[in-house]
């Protein structure tokens, strides 16, 4: 790796970061609709106009544009910047905490993919298969490619425990809230997602994660309740629950 400061790294973690949050917003508006995140080109969803290149510069376009397509003056919503800032801010962070090699993979391959199923869910309360169950094998190959030798057979029989306890003990609780009050409580989508956590980490990780995001909705389930005056019956997509625990596994589960 180039001698250079520390302080320019970071930069260019972040400018990475931001562009790859530009690329994540293609993929948040698209998947749902089961459009390509490659071919038309970026277009204001509100007319014709195609965006020009400086159209498309992260963060930077949204002040220049005043947050208003320059074609039919609609408003540009802030989830555009707010996504890119939000991946720029966990480039740098991820950059700062691990090493080069495990940067690019865990921010790519982890972090990305679970800021895209975060804002999908949020929004249309489901989480695209396509991004889930492909996370299942990256979970295995991660671990064989980070693996000491004489580890790999014990890590990856880890692993298939982790998919097995993760995404079996979630549909189990699933079924069982379903068969006692003949309602959906979570979605397939949350099994699978939690299935690919425990690819990457393992049976015993998978049981900390579950913990965390039912701590993080009980505490956010509990402010809709009491601040919008929401009821009981309420629906809280779990994937964004389950994508910040997972996120703080990566960083701070094992010193837990």
């Amino acid at each position: 790796m180039l001698a250079l400061p520390e302080w320019l790294w970071m930069g260019f973690a972040g400018v990475f970061g931001a562009i790859v949050g530009s690329f994540l917003n293609v993929c948040i508006v698209r998947m749902p609709k089961d459009e390509s995140v490659v071919t038309p080109r970026s277009h204001c969803p509100n007319c014709p106009h195609q965006l020009q290149w400086w159209e498309n510069i992260p963060i930077l376009s949204y002040v220049l544009l005043k947050g208003c397509c320059k074609g039919c003056k609609a408003k540009i919503s802030m989830q555009y910047p707010f996504v890119e800032i939000l991946t720029a801010a966990f480039s740098m962070l991820t950059w700062w905490w691990f090493d080069p090699l495990p940067y690019a993979i865990y921010f790519l391959l982890f972090i990305a993919p679970l800021i895209v199923i975060t804002f999908i869910d949020l929004k249309h309360y489901i989480i695209p298969d396509i991004i889930s169950l492909p996370g299942i094998a990256i979970g295995f190959l991660v671990t064989l490619l980070f693996a000491d030798e004489g580890l790999r057979i014990y890590l990856m029989i880890d692993r298939v425990l982790g998919v097995l306890v993760g995404g079996g003990g979630l549909y189990l609780i699933a079924w069982s809230y379903k068969k006692l009050k003949n309602q959906e409580g979570l979605g397939g989508g949350d099994v699978k997602l939690l299935a690919a956590l425990g690819a990457f980490f393992g049976w015993k990780a998978t049981i900390f994660i579950m913990m965390l995001s039912s701590v993080f909705g009980s505490v956010v389930g509990g402010l809709f309740l009491v601040l919008l005056k929401k009821d009981l019956k309420f629906a809280i997509p779990f994937g964004p629950f389950l994508a910040g625990a997972g996120i703080c596994y990566l960083f701070i589960g094992r010193q837990l």
